[in-house]
């Protein structure tokens, strides 16, 4: 459970501001998304491994 306490003199935006910096470091949202649908382990590994060649690439291009 996220607890923002609010400072005195204090505007609602500002904490409101820092609760959803709290609920995004948590990770709530994009665990949901990850779970909201099944996705074969042949297919997952695809991605990492196409994660993988991309970010080699970039790197040999910055390089260079």
């Amino acid at each position: 459970m996220i607890i923002v306490s609010i400072k005195e003199n204090e505007s609602i935006d500002k904490a409101l501001k820092r609760f959803k910096k709290k609920f995004e470091k948590t990770g709530v949202v994009r665990e949901l998304r990850r779970r909201s649908h099944f996705e074969k382990k042949s297919i997952s590994l695809r991605s990492t491994r196409l994660r993988a060649v991309y970010r080699q690439q970039m790197a040999e291009n910055t390089e260079a």
